[in-house]
């Protein structure tokens, strides 16, 4: 009887302890938002639904908030509920932006109840780690965390930090210093290494990065484990060192396939799972992770992403598959495998159904969650038989290498989502995004995070509750603006390479089918003009609706005034070839102008979160050349894959390579020599190769005398006439 009663205190103190720990987080969180919201809201458990769904309730009891919900992360959601529908605003996920609150907290006119319809929310992408956080320190990720949280986002990607376990793995191994470093790439390229495309470039990686990330992963995981996320860390997916070949010779090491034409100084290794090696190496990474960063025995494993496998016989890939996940349980007996599903639409011509079952099969029912990565374009679930009853994530990914332009099919994701949601079987237990990069518009991915909530909200209050909450109030010209993005522009489905013309590689009678316009013009006109209806602008989320949507119509005019350039170099005019490139340097000049009205529309933003993560001078250097690299040059056959339509960006490196073909052109004319593209492209490559060793501020100036609705009122009065030319040429 002692022991009974005994076991019960120790289970109902535990239990408090628990819901205290939830309490006090929530409010931690709502604190760091803004002291004067925390004033106004509190917080109470309530128990999950009768089948363990999360849930949150919001009401008014007198002249307070009261927000309960089953843990953190729930009570989170219920914040932002609160904070969208009622104080009409968006919480940026950048740190640098302040919440925008109306002057008196508002009530809450009824009470709300609302429950999770999936128990798993997924977020982020590898590649997210590169072209977006690569140079984030604790104050970029604590918003970024407590953004999560307010979304409801409970499985995050957690791979910072992951080069410090390797780096002890391989010295224990006996790799020195010099060669595990050097093995490493940049930090801006750690996602490709990590997934196996690429070693070593832009490396070796310094020895003072690793120590700062270790101890940033440290705190991330931490505070993702306080707001009841849990984390994927990695695990060993076969990857290793070149160096392992020659130390261990009789191991079964293969060359991996070159990826995306990287040299062969940059090619990859795996080892096979099948040799007792890799479940010694398995091993210690493992118990070396687990010891600086702890276990949610969830770990990220993809062996071959866009890389092909030593063999694509059902057999082999049956056994990969089968003794990973025998080396990780032999470790972690817990453990679950999350997988990417991009291989499977990326290589879907090579990952046939036979060959698909024989790799997702080898991991017993329920061990194994895969990514369905680019569910708006292609449902990877609904070729290949439900993943074969294997758990799955319902993902959008809505952005390609950080590009900045207008691009996702928001209305017709959500409709499939719904679909999925009916007709996807027992085993669809999560929806996701897997972003490439943050760039600024938050929209996208926090419509498809309320998916996963029982809101249930017609497309008209999707709309409504937006426009108001970037707006900052009620207006119903900016409801309309949204209602024709959401209803007719945003059907753009996202792709690779995908900016404005100004951001692409100059080439003559060539527009690049990635920049095209692919919506009709005059209705992204109307929703600037709805937007420049209102007399100011009072919130960040609108101060980049007016950034996003005029950049983008000055692109696309940037699109049209090329074309004339072609055309008049034909015709051997010099006059009108002069005329259409002073317009199209004014549209780059207006454009960087544009960007300048936000912090995170600007290369020297970039720039200088590179340099100021840097400790050491040549560190700092390093990291800028690194940042500077990414966004322009990549490597292999990637230039421009990462275009960004920044300020600095705009006027300088992309500004000059539009002036050495304007150059070139105009030469070839007045020495009569024909067009010849090599001749271009090596003028232009000097440019190229220069910028990412370049060092400093990048942005042109600008007069910000006037507030941005006159700025966008002056550049949509100047070029006016020639926003309607583009219509008459798009009709």
């Amino acid at each position: 009887m002692k022991k009974t009663l005994f076991l019960i205190t120790v289970i109902l103190c535990f239990a408090t302890n628990v819901i205290a720990n939830d309490l006090d987080q929530v409010k931690n969180l709502t604190s760091r938002l803004s002291p004067r919201l925390a004033q106004k809201v509190t917080y109470e458990i309530i128990t999950a639904t009768h089948n363990g769904a999360d849930i949150f309730t919001l009401e008014s009891r007198g002249d307070k908030i009261v927000i309960g919900g089953n843990n953190a992360n729930s009570m989170a959601v219920g914040l932002n509920r609160y904070l969208n529908r009622y104080c009409k605003t968006t919480v940026s996920w950048y740190a640098d932006i302040a919440i925008d609150l109306p002057s008196i907290l508002p009530n809450v006119p009824a009470k709300e109840t609302i429950e999770a319809r999936v128990p798993q929310r997924f977020f982020l992408n590898y590649c997210t780690f590169g072209y977006t956080m690569p140079f984030w320190d604790w104050s970029d990720w604590e918003r970024f965390i407590d953004w999560m949280a307010l979304n409801g986002i409970n499985m995050p990607l957690a791979i910072t930090g992951q080069e410090a376990v390797w780096y002890n793995v391989w010295t224990k191994m006996g790799m020195t210093d010099e060669d595990v470093r050097s093995y490493f790439t940049g930090p801006v390229y750690l996602p490709w290494h990590r997934m196996a495309n690429i070693d070593a470039w832009c490396g070796p990686l310094p020895k003072e990065w690793l120590d700062g990330q270790t101890e940033l992963q440290k705190k991330i995981v931490a505070r993702e484990r306080a707001l009841n996320m849990r984390p994927v860390l990695p695990a060993f997916a076969g990857h290793v060192p070149r160096q392992l070949k020659e130390m261990y010779p009789n191991a079964d090491i293969k060359a991996m396939s070159t990826w995306d034409e990287f040299e062969e100084p940059y090619r990859t290794f795996f080892l096979n799972s099948e040799d007792p090696l890799y479940t010694k190496i398995q091993k210690m990474f493992l118990e070396e992770q687990t010891r600086m960063f702890g276990t949610d025995h969830i770990y990220g494993i993809d062996p071959f992403n866009e890389m092909d496998p030593p063999s694509f016989e059902p057999e082999y890939l049956h056994n990969v598959s089968k003794h990973i996940y025998e080396s990780l349980t032999a470790v972690d007996p817990q453990a679950e495998w999350l997988q990417m599903g991009w291989f499977l639409y990326y290589q879907r011509k090579d990952y046939t159904p036979d060959r698909a079952k024989a790799m997702l099969t080898g991991v017993p029912q329920g061990k194994m969650t895969m990514l369905d990565y680019y569910c708006e374009y292609k449902e990877m679930w609904r070729d290949l038989d439900g993943f074969f009853g294997q758990p799955y994530i319902w993902c959008y990914l809505g952005n390609f290498g950080g590009n900045s332009n207008i691009q996702g099919n928001v209305k017709e994701a959500g409709q499939k989502l719904e679909a999925a949601l009916k007709e996807g079987g027992d085993n669809l237990v999560g929806i996701g995004s897997t972003l490439e990069g943050l760039e600024v518009q938050q929209f996208p991915y926090e419509f498809i995070f309320e998916k996963a909530w029982s809101f249930n909200k017609t497309d008209e209050q999707v709309i409504n509750e937006l426009a108001d909450r970037h707006a900052g109030r009620e207006m119903r010209p900016v409801r309309e603006a949204w209602k024709m993005l959401y209803d007719s522009v945003l059907n753009i489905r996202p792709t690779t390479f995908c900016g404005p013309l100004p951001c692409q590689y100059p080439e003559l009678d060539k527009e690049h089918g990635r920049c095209s316009v692919s919506y009709n013009p005059e209705q992204l006109l109307y929703t600037w003009d709805k937007l420049l209806e209102q007399d100011s602008v009072t919130t960040d989320a609108m101060t980049i609706d007016l950034i996003w949507i005029g950049r983008q119509l000055l692109g696309d005019l940037f699109l049209a005034e090329k074309k004339e350039l072609d055309i008049a170099y034909h015709d051997g005019d010099m006059g009108k070839m002069r005329e259409r490139f002073e317009t199209m340097a004014y549209i780059i000049f207006f454009m960087d102008g544009l960007n300048l009205e936000h912090p995170f529309c600007t290369m020297d933003k970039w720039i200088e979160q590179a340099r100021d993560l840097g400790i050491a001078p040549e560190v700092k250097d390093y990291y800028e050349m690194n940042a500077r690299r990414l966004v322009t040059t990549w490597g292999g056959d990637l230039n421009d894959y990462s275009c960004r339509n920044w300020a600095g960006l705009l006027s300088g490196y992309y500004m000059n390579r539009w002036l050495t073909y304007f150059n070139y052109l105009t030469a070839t004319i007045e020495l009569h020599e024909p067009y010849n593209h090599s001749v271009l492209q090596r003028e232009i490559s000097l440019i190229q190769d220069a910028w990412p060793l370049k060092q400093g501020a990048t942005a042109a100036s600008f007069t910000k005398g006037n507030s941005l609705i006159a700025t966008c009122r002056t550049i949509n009065e100047m070029f006016r006439e020639e926003f309607k030319k583009i219509m008459m040429t798009n009709r």
